[in-house]
């Protein structure tokens, strides 16, 4: 990839000066062939670029042009349950939206079934809010579409499935917990720090619930639960 080039004092990096790396990235040729074409997708669906479109998804709320909220993300890995996550989008129906973030967003902005949708007003009917870091984005849209209806989070016509993996999607959840989030559904196991005891809490005070069949978890989402 070319650092074998640079010699700095027989460093890479001196004083945290990263110039000489990053020239010579601009001057290499890139790899000659890729495994597929490439394919691009928008990006950059953080709350500053879909707050502006409140009004629009309120309006088609209530019009009857748009079904659900479906927040669809989280950590990603190997484990074939994994796959609930895209059989989940790919099910919810054509006058829904999809707010993906994390990881596991990969499986959703590159589904065939996916691409391109759009609900009848146009509006992308998935919207990738970043990595998880920016879950913070998905948030404080649930909470500003609160604020504008007059309603609370959990009255809006909104469902959550979250993949978890490790430290950070902890803090996502307990974030939610901390805003009193319910209906969460969390998966493709349920991690080790959720003993029985403390699921039980979890399902009195906020019904979370491990993922189950997508088929079957997405009717209860339509009804609300």
């Amino acid at each position: 990839i070319g650092v074998r080039v640079i010699k700095v004092k027989q460093q890479h990096v001196v004083n945290r000066d990263f110039s000489k790396l990053i020239d010579q990235a601009i001057h290499m040729e890139g790899f000659k062939k890729t495994v597929e074409p490439a394919r691009y997708h928008t990006v950059g669906f953080n709350h500053r670029a879909v707050l502006p479109l409140a009004s629009q998804v309120i309006e088609s709320v209530q019009k009857g042009q748009l079904s659900r909220i479906f927040v669809i993300g989280g950590c990603d890995g190997s484990e074939l349950e994994r796959s609930y996550y895209t059989d989940l989008a790919e099910e919810t129906p054509q006058d829904s939206i999809i707010l993906t973030l994390g990881c596991a967003k990969n499986r959703i902005i590159h589904s065939s079934k996916l691409q391109g949708a759009t609900l009848s007003n146009g509006i992308p009917r998935v919207m990738d809010m970043g990595q998880c870091n920016d879950a913070y984005s998905a948030v404080v849209v649930a909470l500003e579409l609160a604020k504008a209806l007059n309603c609370s989070v959990n009255d809006l016509p909104l469902s959550m499935a979250l993949s978890h993996l490790e430290q950070k999607a902890a803090a996502v959840l307990l974030t939610l917990l901390h805003l009193g989030v319910e209906n969460i559904r969390l998966g493709p196991h349920l991690p080790a720090y959720i003993t029985p005891n403390i699921l039980k809490i979890l399902q009195e005070k906020y019904n979370l619930m491990p993922t189950g069949e997508s088929e079957k978890d997405l009717k209860l989402m339509m009804q609300g639960s």
